[in-house]
């Protein structure tokens, strides 16, 4: 009988203990970091655990557990922390009718535990359905060529969206950002001819820009040589005529010494131009009969009055040799013409 009577006690007191571990269990909640728990006291929300050690009422109160789109079912702790949704390519129109592929990802903050559990049924999904939905009305609104270069822009306008719509459910959208617009094939072929056209057409401007730039260089070069040729020729020509002038004069003041001596030897005007028309004939003379060809010539004076002023010239030399002549008569060279007599 008492060894009847100590195995149940035994039993008794193991039930005891795996009561009591139940009841502690229930009642000890250890909240980590950034965490928080819902309590619910009979199915209502009581208070919200925060992070560290918190003490419940059991069978009275129990955290509330959630069940999220890629959350382990069953789930009590919600965290506070950023997270992300990385979301699959999704098909998009665009507004001139090509159909792109889109994937995107959505970093999203839950700053009101109470309203992202009563709320929502599912915050991550609906989070992802709004995303999808947001990204369908933004690029929907947009060619494919300013879809491809404003990504900045849809960016902004989905963040914008996500973070009026989920504003409610206690849930803060901090960035939304696209990673990939993936057109279709026959596009993308086309879009690359496009820019292939496009580069070659920027290649040909620039050529041509450069051409003209040369050209117009070349141009200035060759007015500004113009110009400076033309001031040198000019320089050199008033040069030219300068030094033609200065030596006009040196002859004509030669000249004039010249005609001067010869008045002075002769004696007065009328014999110095006799001289001098004489001896302009007779230098036409010399440099007709030097010349090849036959030709008939005129004597504009009598052959008989140019010997004569030849002959009175040279006595008039001969008269003035005499008086300018120191020597004595008989030591004078005697005249051509006496020497004949």
């Amino acid at each position: 009988m008492g060894e009847i009577l100590g195995g149940l006690g035994f039993i008794f007191l193991l039930f005891m203990g795996i009561a009591l571990l139940t009841v502690a269990w229930k009642t000890v909640k250890i909240v980590p970091q950034s965490s928080v728990l819902l309590i619910e006291r009979l199915g209502r929300f009581h208070r919200v655990a925060q992070s560290g050690l918190n003490i419940i009422v059991p069978f009275f109160e129990a955290p509330r557990a959630v069940n999220w789109t890629n959350v382990r079912p069953g789930l009590t702790f919600i965290d506070l922390r950023e997270q992300y949704i990385d979301l699959p390519p999704q098909p998009v129109i665009t507004r001139d009718n090509v159909t792109i592929n889109v994937d995107s990802v959505v970093y999203w903050q839950i700053t009101d535990p109470t309203k992202a559990v009563y709320e929502v049924a599912d915050l991550i999904g609906g989070i992802v359905q709004l995303t999808i939905t947001g990204m369908r009305a933004v690029m929907g609104e947009m060619d494919l060529d300013h879809t491809l270069s404003s990504r900045d822009q849809i960016n902004a306008k989905l963040r914008l969206i996500l973070d009026e719509a989920t504003d409610k459910w206690g849930v803060k959208v901090t960035r939304v950002d696209v990673k990939n617009i993936n057109p279709p094939e026959d596009v993308r072929i086309t879009m690359e001819k496009q820019m292939t056209a496009e580069r070659n057409r920027r290649a040909l401007i620039l050529q041509a820009e450069g051409d003209k730039q040369a050209a117009i260089t070349r141009a200035e070069g060759e007015k500004q040589a113009a110009v400076t040729r033309s001031e040198g020729n000019k320089q050199s020509a008033i040069l030219d005529a300068e030094g033609a002038a200065q030596a006009r004069l040196v002859a004509a003041n030669a000249e004039a010494q010249a005609i001067a001596n010869i008045t002075k030897i002769l004696g007065g005007p009328e014999a110095t131009a006799q001289y001098l028309i004489t001896q302009k004939y007779i230098e036409s003379l010399r440099d007709m009969a030097r010349t090849q060809n036959s030709k008939v010539v005129f004597m504009p004076v009598e052959t008989s009055s140019l010997m004569s002023s030849v002959g009175a010239l040279k006595e008039m030399f001969s008269e003035t040799s005499d008086k300018n002549d120191p020597q004595p008569p008989q030591q004078r060279p005697r005249h051509p013409r006496e020497l004949n007599q």
